[in-house]
């Protein structure tokens, strides 16, 4: 099956130890953000996440990477193309402006732009918004010439476009409210309040606007602002939308931040898949007692499904938390790391979130201890924490490179994954524990952390392997290969995004997590290609 780790679909995973499986099918886009129709006709998605920006036939579904995330744009989320058929895109986290010219060159526009988001052609003319607060809505000039600033204030600002009254239309997401203002400058007015936690503007061929909500319930708030001045909502059940585009028989096409794909969105709420949804990620993966698997998928927490007939998505968003990395499975709880700070506390059965850390420096996986602490891997510092019942922090261990992922034993030793300095180590638990001890070292970039009975697993996600390692000798062997993780094989992205931007959220480094079941199989997040996959036992006498 193609995916965005192996657009021919030949991919095997090789484990003769193995049986694999996946619980979802691939997802063909990492995450989908901006959209916008090309010269030729494609559907081009700016996709945030990968670092890359793809065309979609939506004839076919076919799907052609355009620019690969070893280029030189790191984070695209929003594009637009000019008059001449140049693609001009804004890349978020290093606060960049891209020009991308038919023959396929780069040129630079601006670096003047602090988290560059919204952006919109008018002929040759190019603007482009800052999502942040008091941001900026600019013209900038792709020949030269310093950026003139429109407007600031902007409460957020995201995708926006010209509409027929000749204005620029933006939403304010923090807000929820809908602004216009001349492209000449002038005084911006509010032309809509009080819309659904708004992302995106858009303007049917008949001049209706319709603005996307980036909420779970897909809403899609339509005024007809120059007509009746009527307000109509549609639910789609798209959760997390981002963005759309129009085609020239006015039929809508939606991208969604939350789970990738593009979707045709009929004016009645009913939905047809162009390039299905699946797991932008994911990151952290756990399983409850019931064998419910759980996958912190870095907008929300999503249970992938067994394949379906093609009537339903295969993966269920559960809940939109925001940058949920690491997942762990506590009785009918789940915890939650995110690598910009925090540790929560979330329970399904009524949606509520408990706070139970903040201020940490790249937290990511965390396990439950015997006791019931929460033993969290903080990369940051290079140590692991423990928080406890009242929510105290203590330290377990320090001197660490930045240790990825945590585990604990059936006699309550706690391991350590630390993807910088390539090893697994056991640190000191509870009371007569000794120090901090290598387990195995040498390793390529260890990651997810699971133990199954005397054996330690890890994913070595530079090597793209699944080893085990003895406890009781210290021996190891390679149990998988040729696993779907990190970016495709022979693609080295540059630089790394920053972690923050502007005072926002920036770039989360991705994390391929790894989780035991109740039936012994191993449960692996298969970043490269939004899949878990389900490695069990080959079955006796296969």
């Amino acid at each position: 099956m193609p995916s965005r780790f192996d657009p021919t679909g030949h991919h095997r995973v090789s484990s003769p130890r193995r049986q694999v499986s996946r619980l979802n099918p691939a997802n063909r886009l990492w995450g989908s953000n901006g959209v916008a129709f090309g010269p030729d006709g494609r559907l081009y998605v700016a996709q945030f996440l990968a670092g890359q920006i793809s065309a979609v036939d939506l004839a076919t579904g076919d799907v052609d990477v355009i620019v690969p995330m070893d280029g030189p744009i790191r984070s695209p989320d929003d594009l637009a193309f000019g008059a001449d058929g140049s693609m001009y895109v804004a890349d978020l986290v290093p606060g960049r402006v891209w020009r991308r010219d038919p023959a396929g060159e780069y040129r630079l526009v601006s670096a003047a732009v602090t988290n560059p988001n919204g952006i919109t052609c008018v002929g040759d003319r190019l603007f482009v918004n800052e999502m942040k607060p008091d941001g900026r809505l600019l013209e900038l000039f792709p020949d030269g010439g310093e950026p003139v600033v429109l407007t600031g204030g902007l409460a957020l600002g995201n995708a926006m476009q010209l509409g027929p009254d000749g204005h620029l239309y933006y939403p304010h997401m923090i807000t929820g409210q809908v602004w216009r203002i001349p492209p000449d400058g002038g005084v911006p007015e509010v032309v809509a309040e009080d819309v659904h936690e708004p992302v995106a503007v858009r303007f049917d061929r008949g001049g209706v606007l319709h603005v996307l909500s980036r909420g779970a319930e897909g809403i899609v708030t339509r005024v007809d602002l120059h007509g009746t001045g009527s307000r109509t909502l549609v639910t789609s059940g798209l959760t997390g939308l981002d963005n759309a585009a129009f085609d020239a028989e006015n039929r809508m096409f939606v991208s969604s931040y939350a789970s990738g794909g593009i979707t045709e969105l009929h004016p009645d709420g009913r939905t047809r898949d162009i390039v299905p949804r699946g797991l932008d990620g994911p990151y952290g993966v756990t399983v409850d007692l019931g064998g419910t698997v759980y996958a912190a998928d870095h907008y929300r927490v999503a249970s992938p499904e067994p394949p379906g007939d093609g009537t339903r998505d295969d993966v269920t968003t559960l809940a939109l938390l925001t940058f949920a990395h690491g997942i762990v499975a506590d009785g009918d709880l789940l915890h939650l790391t995110s690598q910009y700070g925090t540790v929560v506390t979330y329970d399904p059965a009524d949606g509520s979130t408990r706070e139970r850390a903040t201020g940490l420096d790249r937290p990511l996986g965390v396990a439950v201890a015997p006791d019931g602490a929460l033993v969290v891997a903080e990369a940051g510092p290079g140590r692991v924490i423990a928080i406890g019942h009242g929510d105290t922090t203590t330290v377990l261990a320090e001197g660490l490179v930045r240790p990825a992922d945590v585990a604990f034993d059936g006699g309550g030793r706690c391991y350590v994954s630390d993807e910088g300095a390539g090893s697994v180590v056991r640190v000191p638990y509870g009371d007569g524990d000794g120090g901090t001890t290598t387990v195995a070292e040498g390793l390529r970039a260890p990651q997810g952390l699971a133990v199954l009975g005397d054996e330690l697993f890890t994913v070595e996600s530079a090597s793209r392997r699944l080893r085990a390692i003895s406890l009781t000798t210290g021996e190891t062997r390679i149990e998988a290969e040729d696993l779907p993780v990190g970016p495709p094989p022979g693609v080295v992205p540059g630089a790394a995004p920053a972690l923050f931007a502007g005072g926002m959220p920036g770039l989360a480094p991705r994390f391929a997590g790894l989780a035991v079941a109740p039936d012994g199989s191993l449960l692996l997040s298969a970043d490269g290609e939004g899949t878990v996959l389900r490695l069990g036992p080959v079955p006796a006498g296969t």
